[in-house]
């Protein structure tokens, strides 16, 4: 069988994952089918490298990550194919221009080790992620204030929260006169009231990452199906020949005309990829 489809670009969380971040048997099984057939998958997701390696592993082969919303491309062996940094001088701005805000800020870079992360105070924080604050609890580093820490160009800036909170957070953002210098890519779950918010280096994005990767690869991007679930997905989306929405996703890019499949409690990337590839159903 010749598959239409070269690559699938798929998100993690509420994605791939279902909401009880576990990978469903079907969407393990029908994306190993797909790699058997010749088909690259790529996991592009808005986790920091380390922290998605290990559910990039458990599919049992080799795949593209696509870490931090799109700022850094490396193989599973850690191989670095791309990283786009925020300019320290940047991210030095916008952290004093985001003064009131310093309690829901962290600044992330690319090692992997004690200081990958670095905040403030995590008083905030742990009202929101206080499940991602313990996982991450080795890589964590607190610095007063939170710029010094800026010695070297950061990956990126997130501030988290609750919805209403964040809000205030991205109109005050608007104000910091950073136009054509940051990317900011929005990730927002209305049933745990949690909305985030990355800054990154402008025209970085998961849409420019893999529309990079599939250049590399030789891939047409009529040959490309994405799967994702948020605001942070659409640049990917638009991007990819086939596009492709969980059920779970928000009702904004649910709106766009977009293939909806089913939620990720259900399997929805498994259903995706069989009904694209042609694939029987798996048994799970």
């Amino acid at each position: 069988m010749t598959s239409p489809i070269r690559l699938i670009a798929i998100d993690i969380d509420g994605t791939l994952l279902d909401s009880q971040f576990k990978i469903p048997p079907a969407n393990i099984s029908a994306l190993r089918r797909a790699h058997e057939l010749g088909v690259e998958i790529a996991l592009v997701t808005g986790r920091r490298h380390s922290f998605a390696l290990p559910i990039a592993e458990m599919l049992g082969f080799g795949v593209t990550l696509i870490s931090s919303n799109g700022a850094v491309t490396r193989s599973l062996k850690g191989e670095l194919f791309h990283r786009d940094l925020l300019p320290a001088a940047t991210a030095r701005i916008l952290i004093r221009h985001m003064d009131g805000f310093r309690g829901n800020a962290v600044v992330t870079f690319d090692i992997e080790a004690k200081g990958a992360l670095v905040l403030e105070r995590a008083d905030e924080l742990h009202h929101s992620i206080s499940r991602w604050l313990e996982k991450n609890a080795p890589f964590l580093e607190y610095r007063i204030p939170l710029e010094d820490c800026l010695t070297t160009d950061p990956v990126q800036a997130m501030y988290c929260g609750t919805i209403t909170h964040m809000r205030e957070a991205e109109t005050h953002l608007k104000s910091a006169g950073l136009e054509g210098k940051i990317t900011v890519l929005k990730t927002e779950y209305p049933h745990r009231d949690l909305c985030m918010f990355d800054v990154l280096n402008y025209a970085c994005s998961k849409g420019h990452a893999v529309e990079r990767w599939a250049a590399h690869r030789q891939i047409p991007r009529d040959q490309i199906m994405a799967i994702g679930d948020n605001y942070n997905d659409r640049e990917m989306l638009e991007y990819a020949g086939m596009p492709v929405v969980m059920a779970n996703a928000s009702e904004e890019l649910k709106q766009l005309g977009w293939t909806v499949t089913l939620s990720n409690d259900e399997g929805g990337v498994a259903a995706a990829v069989e009904q694209a590839l042609g694939l029987e159903t798996a048994n799970t």
